[in-house]
């Protein structure tokens, strides 16, 4: 059963707690195994990547690298109503996401010309989790901003099951713009894109949540390449007002419960009776959902109804919180959203459920978890690029500022940078002066 916190009490303090610090993953009981994989990944190459997937996916894949996956048989092969789905979401986040290219500027003042020149990493990696469940939506808001980005060799990296339970990934591949599917998961093939194998090129980019002992090894590679975050469990958070339907509410809250036993389904409302309305209608959609285990699990480890008497204390909470997902069913949801500082994504109205953002409405679903939306952001386009600061200085613009570079650089005791500059004018000509 949903628990239910009254605000002002001790229970719903120590509850808020509880959700604000939820995102301090302790990596602790695995950081010792990953370490030991990506040593030996690094020193071992393929070798070591099918060593471990085998291990613990009791399968040895005959190739760790597809580079003629059958993407475009895979899809024609589906369902018509799947392969029309995954087509349309496609082409709805590619739209979205065409609007974040960026081409850099540039501009001369006073004879001095900068700018930001924009660039594609040339290769990036894209992780799909296997296990309980595929996520073919999760390839295509992957590696769909990598394309538009511009990016040459994208790389879907996912346990493959060997059988036609595989053609839902390989048609997401094809509609994505994905190069090549490595096959393999966990810790081992966040190394092997790291740092490169015999048969796996070294990517620049990884992109895309995983388990604990996948979000440990990318925070473990940071550094030797690029990574999107760390991703935590799922979590929604809605908000709602008196006039908001329990039914939908609970629905919503259960989309997010059944991704993971350790998913957070939390709800802020106006009042008693209706945190009353959703907590039994969350156990009567429980009783009939396919995975009724698994949001059962989430519902009691990690659910909880903050019942606030405000409107301005729903945004307050709304701001302790700093969800993932986040859905306003309000009245005037864009006011409310305004006063909100930070989300992952919001889901404005009664009409506007979440799975929307997971599969097709645009915006890529890899967003940051645990409270990180604080200083994070969406995946998106801009993820996948690199930026070089353009700078050019003639003649003249140079001995105009010569002089307060100078007085800047021995101000910090660098004499050589000060010489750096007054080298390029002649002895005698003071210009810089």
């Amino acid at each position: 059963m949903l628990r239910i916190f009254d605000d002002g009490t001790a229970d719903f303090s120590r509850a808020l707690e509880r959700v604000a610090s939820r995102g301090e993953a302790d990596h602790a009981k695995v950081e010792p195994v990953v370490r030991e994989i990506l040593a030996a990944v690094a020193r071992e190459g393929d070798e070591a990547v099918l060593r471990y997937t085998e291990a613990f996916d009791k399968r040895r894949p005959a190739r760790l690298l597809l580079r003629d996956f059958e993407g475009e048989a895979a899809l024609a092969r589906l369902p018509s109503a799947a392969r029309e789905a995954l087509e349309l979401a496609a082409a709805r986040i590619r739209a979205f996401h065409e609007r974040q290219r960026d081409v850099g500027f540039r501009y001369t003042h006073e004879g001095i010309t900068l700018g930001t020149r924009v660039r594609p990493v040339l290769r990036a990696g894209v992780y799909a989790p296997g296990g309980k469940a595929r996520y073919p939506s999760s390839v295509l808001m992957s590696a769909i901003p990598a394309q538009v980005a511009g990016v040459r060799e994208i790389l879907l990296a996912t346990p493959l099951a060997g059988d036609a339970s595989d053609d839902v990934l390989f048609a997401a591949a094809h509609l994505s713009g994905v190069t090549a599917v490595v096959d393999s998961g966990g810790a081992q093939v966040i190394a092997a894109l790291a740092y490169g194998t015999q048969s796996i090129p070294r990517v620049a980019k990884i992109v895309g949540p995983g388990n604990a002992y996948v979000a440990c090894a990318k925070r473990l590679v940071f550094g030797a390449v690029d990574i999107d975050g760390i991703a935590g469990p799922s979590e929604i958070l809605v908000v709602a007002d008196d006039e908001a339907d329990p039914r939908v509410i609970a629905a919503d809250l259960l989309s997010q419960a059944e991704h993971d036993e350790a998913a957070y389904a939390l709800l802020v409302c106006a009042s008693q009776s209706m945190a009353s309305a959703v907590a039994t209608e969350v156990e009567a959609q429980l009783a009939v959902l396919p995975r009724e285990a698994i949001a059962r699990a989430s519902i009691e480890a990690n659910g909880a109804i903050f019942v606030a008497g405000t409107r301005l204390r729903m945004v307050e909470l709304a701001n302790v919180v700093a969800a993932e997902h986040l859905s306003l069913q309000v009245r005037d949801p864009d006011a409310m959203l305004d006063a909100i500082d930070h989300a992952g994504a919001a889901f404005l109205g009664p009409l506007t459920p979440e799975a929307v953002g997971d599969y097709l409405a645009g915006p890529s679903h890899v967003l940051p978890t645990g409270g990180t939306v604080r200083f994070g952001s969406p995946l998106g386009v801009y993820d996948f690029y690199s930026r070089t600061s353009i700078i050019a200085y003639s003649a003249d613009a140079l001995a105009r500022q010569a002089g307060a570079v100078t007085e800047l650089a021995r101000l910090e005791g660098l004499e050589g940078h000060a010489r750096a500059v007054e080298v390029r004018f002649p002895k005698d000509s003071g210009g810089h002066r």
